[in-house]
Formats: structure tokens, C-alpha cells, sequence
């Protein structure tokens, strides 16, 4: 039988390697439940990988915090750690005409993680990713150079991991946006509409019954998760569906703390599991 590949991505903020755990467990539990009764060890034919490509930025963000409190005239430390761990990852984050380090750095992670989920699920299983916040950002400009600028990929992303279709991006069946800031990449650029193509192009050369889509999630009360169908016509095109959900529990769902409950809401947990049991079901049986 095919397993199910998910990578789950993390947002912006202090994280750490377990930062999807009760995520994975709940998804792997709904995900069980969709298939039919009669499937043996139905646990192992989903196959989860957090990517932690916050790894990347946590050790210098912690460091610049003891510099800069060093002498203790800062007031609301607690916010400013915050802030710091915040926007930290964010403008760490972005490439520079003068060298991508960072932007490398994070990506080699990415490529990592899905080598690890090859290695784990199998080469050509389908591909779904679960991306939160700044992770989504990240998504989409890795798979926007594996779609569209393959040739330009830096040695470190070519030699980490581009030796399988999932490694390729080509079994990319569904993304999950959560709280994505996307929409605000677009002041970056004077043209912003060449959003990346889910499913992959290539996804029915590797299971031609399959179909995929892009769902992003958003909540109205989340500052800093927005729709991004009215982006322009290529993004209207490229993503499925806007779907705003309430996250989180009151009280904190009716404000901007949602952005931080996309992990834990039943309704994305539910939404996410039934796909992945669907696509389960309609490449196995």
C-alpha cells in the first residue's frame, strides 16, 4: 500500500523540535479514523515530519537578547523577547541582492526534512504540507524554485536532496496555508502573480487518479493571516479555497492571539485528516 507523506511547518515565534507533537498525534488519530475498518496497522500509512527550520534562527535571536538586556534598561523584557523571536525569523528570513545565507540555510532544512519523509514514506507518496504563519512564506518560495527555477538551486539544496519525486516537489497532491502572511510578500514585488502550482504538475505521472488543491485558513480576528485569492488573478486561480475558521478557544480566539491556535483547532484538524484519508483511500482501494 502507498503511505500518506505530511510535513508540518511552524510559524514564526520561539520554537522548539517538538513544536508539532500534539498536532501529529491528533492528525494521525482523525486520519485513522477515516480509514475503513478493515486496514491493518492503519497508523503506520500516514507518515508526519516537522520541519524546524527555526533551528536556524534561534541561537543568534537568544544571543542578540543577552547583548541588547545586557544592562537592564530595557522595560517589558517579556514583550521585547517576544518581538525579538517574532519578527526576528521574519526579517532574518529574507534574501538580499548581496547572498541568500539565511534564506539557504532555512531551505537546506526544508530539503532535509522531506529527504527524511522520502526515506520514511516512500519515494513517491503523495506529498501534503501543513505550513503555519512565516512557514507558509517559506513554503511557497521553496517550491517556488524547485517548480520554476530548478537549474538556479544553490549546491547545498542539490546535494541535500533531490533524489526522489517527493524530494522534487512532483508528488506535491496538497497544501494546508494556516495563518499565512503571504498577501504581505507582495509589496516586495512590483509583479507578485506567479504563485506555485499544487497539485504538482507532475503529480499524475506518479498517481493519476489522484487530485489535490491548495486550502488556505484564516481567521478574521488573526492581524496577521489573510485571504489570498484577491492577491491577483494568478493567485485567485492557483489556491482552491479561502476558508476562514475560528482558532483557539474564548477568549483569545476573538483577538490576534488566534494566529497562535491554528495547530489546535478541531475543525483544521478534521479538515486536514479527512483529506489525507481521502487521498489514502482513493490511491489504495
Amino acid at each position: 500500500m502507498t503511505k500518506i507523506a505530511l510535513a508540518v511547518l511552524h510559524g514564526i515565534g520561539k520554537q522548539d523540535e517538538l513544536f508539532s507533537e500534539q498536532f501529529s498525534y491528533r492528525i494521525r488519530k482523525k486520519f485513522v479514523e477515516n480509514l475503513p475498518p478493515f486496514v491493518q496497522n492503519p497508523e503506520n500509512e500516514l507518515v508526519i515530519q516537522p520541519i524546524f527550520w527555526g533551528s536556524v534562527f534561534q541561537q543568534k535571536e537568544e544571543k542578540i537578547w543577552k547583548d541588547l538586556s545586557s544592562n537592564g534598561a530595557l522595560h517589558y523584557s517579556e514583550l521585547r523577547q517576544f518581538v525579538i523571536h517574532f519578527l526576528g525569523d521574519a526579517i532574518a528570513y529574507q534574501p538580499s541582492s548581496m547572498h541568500n545565507q539565511n534564506y539557504e540555510k532555512v531551505h537546506h532544512v526544508y530539503a532535509q526534512g522531506l529527504q527524511e519523509l522520502s526515506s520514511k514514506a516512500g519515494a513517491d507518496s503523495p506529498l501534503f504540507i501543513a505550513a503555519h504563519s512565516l512557514g507558509s512564506v517559506i513554503t511557497s518560495n521553496y517550491f517556488y524554485d524547485l517548480q520554476e527555477i530548478p537549474d538556479r538551486l544553490p549546491p547545498m539544496i542539490k546535494e541535500a536532496a533531490l533524489s526522489s519525486p517527493i524530494e522534487r516537489g512532483e508528488t506535491l497532491t496538497g497544501l494546508f496555508t494556516l495563518g499565512s502572511p503571504l498577501a504581505l510578500w507582495s509589496l516586495r514585488y512590483l509583479d507578485f502573480d506567479r504563485p506555485i502550482t499544487v497539485p504538482s504538475p507532475h503529480l499524475k505521472k506518479h498517481h493519476p487518479n489522484l487530485k489535490g488543491d491548495w486550502l488556505n485558513i484564516y481567521d478574521q480576528d488573526d492581524c496577521f493571516g489573510f485571504p489570498l485569492k484577491p492577491i491577483s488573478p494568478g493567485y485567485n486561480s492557483a489556491v482552491s479555497q479561502d476558508m476562514e475558521i475560528n482558532t483557539g478557544t474564548f477568549p483569545s480566539n476573538l483577538t490576534p492571539l488566534s494566529h497562535l491556535h491554528y495547530f489546535t483547532t478541531d475543525s483544521i484538524i478534521s479538515l486536514i485528516a479527512t483529506s489525507l484519508g481521502n487521498a489514502w483511500i482513493r490511491i489504495n482501494l
